[in-house]
């Protein structure tokens, strides 16, 4: 947030909309359906719906199990897992939908409407986003992650985003 100007600040969810309603706190950022089930929309009229992070799951497997399971068992393993990823990820498609639905003017499967007005970016709100990433916090991550970690990321995720990390001194 400071990459933008703005002064976070961590408060208990359930704080957040009196905080709101109280103008301590001008904006909020948090998942779709977290604030629709946090009823955001009873203290804001606007959501903006800027995409600024994403959620991983993670899984793991003691190594010597690993290596007691047979190729067959490692492939099975391996396809399921791949089978759950796209299912979480289409659930959680589905679930950023019906949240914003109901955040807005519905239809809404699962309580009442919002009536938020919600706000798509712009191209140079995207632009924005993109350089605080990049100028930012990649930069922060990567000094807290360290160089083996910054050169797993340059393989494998900022080779398919095209952002490269170095594990130097915090910006």
């Amino acid at each position: 947030m400071e990459g933008v100007g703005a002064i976070p600040v961590s408060a208990p969810f359930h704080d957040v909309p009196e905080a709101m309603k109280k103008g301590v706190f001008d904006c909020v950022i948090t998942g779709t359906m977290s604030a629709y089930t946090g009823e955001l929309y009873k203290v804001a009229s606007h959501g903006f719906t800027l995409r600024v992070g994403w959620g991983l799951a993670f899984g793991a497997i003691n190594k010597t199990k690993w290596n007691l399971l047979s190729d067959a068992q490692k492939a099975l393993l391996q396809q399921e897992i791949d089978t759950l990823t796209e299912r979480m990820w289409q659930e959680t498609a589905t679930e950023d939908a019906i949240a914003l639905a109901c955040l807005s003017t519905g239809p809404c499967e699962i309580g009442e409407t919002g009536g938020m007005t919600l706000v798509e970016p712009s191209a140079s709100d995207l632009v924005i986003r993109d350089q605080v990433a990049a100028d930012v916090i990649l930069p922060r991550w990567a000094s807290r992650c360290g160089p083996e970690c910054a050169a797993n990321w340059n393989r494998t995720v900022g080779r398919i985003l095209g952002l490269r990390a170095e594990a130097g001194m915090p910006q």
